[in-house]
């Protein structure tokens, strides 16, 4: 799944300007963690205002939240996701820097993505990423072994189609922290010696 997916939206936003006990109220108005600030220029940088903002920089000194505004508490510039990122990126990226939530922006503000959405709205618990990519890998390695035997095992066509494959086996790697031992090439170079006769660089490096 997409962030586009479970996205939240319409976002509801607040100026800069705006006092942080109006933020607050309209938090609880909306029963929302956490507001959009817009940029109030064309180069200028989406913002964030949160419930742990206003707790932890407001409350937690004892300061007027009339007399605070939303620019001087909000984060700015803020992460954003994009609508075509995947779900477990998102979860990675909200985890990685501690946040509840982030806007989703693709040249506008699109929506609001939260952990909450993540757990709630996605199917990562049902359809684990790990799952989907072992499924994917054996369809693409079934495939490359047609390929090679199509076209032969030194053929160009053999190696990018295994490429395509040690590609995911890479992600998949990457996603649960483990080192790679072999490549699913490298497997097939230890039946087939002469498909790495005459590879070079292309195999890694595209350009």
């Amino acid at each position: 799944m997409k962030v586009a997916d479970i996205m939240t939206c319409p976002v509801v936003t607040i100026h800069n300007t705006a006092p942080v006990a109006a933020a607050a109220k309209l938090m609880q108005q909306r029963q929302i963690q956490a507001l959009i600030v817009p940029p109030s220029y064309e180069q200028d940088a989406y913002g964030i205002v949160t419930v742990e903002d206003i707790v932890g920089k407001v409350i937690a000194f004892g300061r007027n939240p009339q007399h605070l505004r939303v620019f001087e508490i909000m984060t700015k510039p803020c992460i954003v996701l994009n609508p075509d990122l995947g779900v477990e990126y998102a979860a990675q990226l909200l985890t990685r820097y501690q946040l509840h939530s982030a806007p989703v922006i693709q040249k506008e503000l699109l929506g609001l993505l939260s952990v909450t959405d993540i757990l709630a709205r996605s199917d990562a618990l049902e359809q684990p990423q790990e799952l989907l990519l072992a499924h994917k890998i054996e369809e693409l390695s079934a495939i490359a072994r047609q390929v090679c035997q199509t076209q032969g095992p030194g053929s160009e066509a053999c190696a990018k189609a295994w490429a395509a494959v040690d590609a995911l086996q890479a992600e998949s790697a990457h996603q649960q922290a483990k080192p790679l031992e072999q490549t699913a090439f490298e497997a097939f170079c230890d039946e087939f010696p002469e498909a790495l006769r005459d590879r070079d660089l292309d195999a890694w490096c595209s350009g």
